[in-house]
């Protein structure tokens, strides 16, 4: 039943329901939203939405948004913001191709004022929209709603730092804290933060002053009015300094599912002028589904109760980054030098059962990857084998440290770079279009990656025991389905392998293009083409004898990776032909677009842009046939 949520078109139309209405509306949420995204195969951020469906209700009614300026960190918990905001017919599109993003973008909607995917980014933002509003003499409020670990970045606590020396008023940062990233939070910060969510001194002590107060005359008015006096008691117990020294009024904590206490703390805080204020909530991550809330790593991205097994449905292939992870903890257990370490996402690279087994031996830092980067470089320096497992996406926060603390120092750390190329359903925030790029014009960097399970286990296996910076890139998914139960083995640096041997034209894949340039093979053979199909393994160094030999051998080269065309693996050959006179050897670059794309599944984003077999194929017929190649006749095919 959503009745009441049939009436909401706009924020507006919150402001006329009572408090009974609104608990009942948010409970039709919760339905809606558990629907929504089990409607869509499961793969929606739910347990995030479901903790803010009371705080979303509440910033909406109070606040006159796009007016105001609601800015969410990493804005994958604005499911509940955007079926407020008139898009509630379109939710059952979200992360569909075609469809809704699953996080704020500023093309979709006038709501959506800053578009995020990456965390710890809402608080400088706001008060980039703060201090322009103060430029054009406009009045509006701009509030940052930050939680899941972001508040753990660093770049947060540069903001907190500068929004307070500039006195910001009409600025307000709500700390969403339920707890939890996709992981337990972890690190000091996260601790003392949640001292009072796990002290029972305090929220008993709260609780029985509050009942107290409530039997006594104008008992509600008196709890409402003793701020100094809740002040006083919480910082008996865990001091509210930390936050007002950054220049911030603190308010809090409160029951982030409350919409009274809600409604009523932000109304207060609304009068707040002449500094920042930081409003502190707490949340639970899954509230109102109980399965959601039992096990909120689960139901991050899906409502995986509601799934039904089939016995006779044959086993998954294993993913890469589970591939990885078993890989990982061989190599823990076999080499006493070697650490991982992620950056808050030991469920989205794998490693969390590896963590669980060696927890001594796997490291999650907290959202910081330039941290882990610099961790993992301090680690080396002594001795240990790091490797760092961090999405080609995130590790873009991290490249400075990449540079100036592993490769000029030319430590031995390794890469393991998740998500590589095309990213499915999380769309544009995680597309990794760039990693081969920024990582091909460093020097000591080797740059890596596996066409299928095998060769990722083998390529760790050999920048484990390489003396410098390694990088392996591989897909979101799985791959061919390679054994992955034969010992690794070292490949030498700058080897590629040729798949497939042709007279008429060269197929050069690197990573999980490679797969599509063996179809792509088969299907040029029907036409009369004979195609070499080469792995090329490494993108820097490059096999030279190997491309060279194919280039002078055939009519030309084409290439096939996940990556934009600047700079990337085609560049690279590119370059190496050129420097041997073979430039005109060179028939195209089959890469990600020069552009931002969208959200859609794998397979449509590999066929529209041309990095399928079909594609591939293609585009070796067109440029045979610019070269004046013409198939052999029938006759010829029949003797061949």
């Amino acid at each position: 039943m959503t009745q009441l949520l049939d009436r909401i078109d706009s924020p507006r139309d919150l402001r006329g329901l009572t408090y009974d209405q609104l608990e009942a509306l948010a409970a039709e949420i919760r339905q809606f939203l558990v629907q929504t995204v089990d409607g869509i195969g499961g793969g929606g951020h739910l347990a995030s939405n479901l903790g803010v469906v009371e705080l979303t209700i509440a910033l909406h009614r109070l606040f006159d948004s796009p007016k105001d300026k609601i800015v969410w960190d990493v804005s994958h918990q604005v499911y509940v913001h955007k079926i407020l905001t008139g898009r509630k017919d379109r939710m059952a599109t979200i992360r569909q191709f075609g469809g809704l993003s699953g996080f704020a973008d500023r093309k979709e909607s006038e709501h959506d004022v800053f578009g995020a995917g990456h965390a710890g980014t809402s608080i400088s933002a706001a008060v980039g929209m703060a201090v322009a509003r103060d430029f054009k003499g406009e009045d509006f409020y701009a509030i940052a709603v930050i939680g899941d670990g972001a508040m753990t970045c660093g770049m947060a606590l540069e903001a907190m730092n500068h929004a307070g020396h500039l006195g910001l008023h009409r600025l307000i940062v709500i700390l969403n804290d339920n707890a939890m990233s996709i992981s337990p939070n972890v690190g000091a910060l996260s601790r003392n933060v949640n001292k009072l969510r796990v002290d029972p001194l305090y929220r008993n002590a709260k609780r029985e002053i509050g009942e107290l107060v409530e039997h006594l005359p104008l008992g509600r008015q008196v709890w409402e009015g003793a701020k100094r006096v809740k002040a006083s008691l919480r910082d008996l117990l865990v001091p509210a300094s930390f936050w007002e020294q950054f220049g911030f009024e603190y308010y809090g904590p409160i029951d982030g599912h409350d919409i009274r206490e809600l409604e009523a703390t932000l109304r207060a805080i609304k009068k707040v002028e002449g500094k920042p204020v930081l409003l502190h909530v707490l949340t639970e991550k899954g509230h109102g589904v109980p399965e959601a809330a039992a096990d909120p790593i689960k139901s991050h991205s899906g409502t995986y109760w509601l799934k039904k097994s089939d016995p006779a449905a044959p086993a998954p292939k294993p993913t890469y980054s589970q591939v990885f992870a078993q890989a990982v903890q061989e190599l823990i257990e076999s080499d006493p030098r070697v650490v991982a370490i992620t950056a808050a996402m030991l469920e989205g690279t794998g490693l969390a059962p590896v963590h669980t087994k060696h927890p001594d031996r796997v490291f999650d830092v907290a959202i910081a990857e330039q941290h882990a980067v610099t961790f993992a470089a301090g680690l080396a320096t002594q001795g240990i084998r790091p490797i760092a497992a961090i999405y080609s996406t995130f590790l873009q926060r991290g490249y400075d440290s990449v540079v100036h603390d592993v490769v000029v120092q030319n430590l031995p750390v390794v890469f393991a770079m998740d998500r590589a190329g095309f990213v499915g359903d999380d769309g544009k925030t995680h597309q990794g279009f760039i990693d081969i790029s920024y990582l091909r014009c460093l020097p000591n960097m080797v740059v890596s990656a596996p066409k299928d399970e095998r060769e990722l286990r083998d390529l760790l296996y050999t920048g484990v025991h390489h003396e410098g910076p390694f990088a392996v890139r591989y897909p979101r998914g799985s791959g061919p389905g390679a054994p992955t139960d034969l010992p690794m083995e070292r490949i030498p640096v700058g080897k590629g392998e040729l798949l497939r041997a042709g007279r008429d034209i060269a197929l050069v894949g690197f990573g999980a293009p490679v797969t599509e340039c063996l179809k792509a093979a088969s299907l040029l053979e029907a036409d009369g083409i004979d195609a070499a199909v080469i792995n090329a393994r490494f993108a820097k160094p490059l096999d030279a004898e190997l491309l060279l030999e194919a280039a002078r051998t055939t009519a030309g080269i084409i290439t096939a990776e996940e990556n934009v065309r600047a700079g990337g693996f085609g560049d690279a050959v590119l370059e190496l032909l050129a420097d041997h006179c073979l430039a005109d050897r060179y028939l195209g670059a089959l890469a990600m677009p020069d552009a931002i794309v969208d959200h859609g599944p794998q397979a449509t984003m590999r066929h529209l842009h041309r990095l399928d077999a079909e594609g591939i194929a293609a585009a070796a017929r067109e440029a045979l046939a610019v070269r004046g190649w013409s198939a052999p006749a029938p006759a010829d095919l029949a003797r061949a």
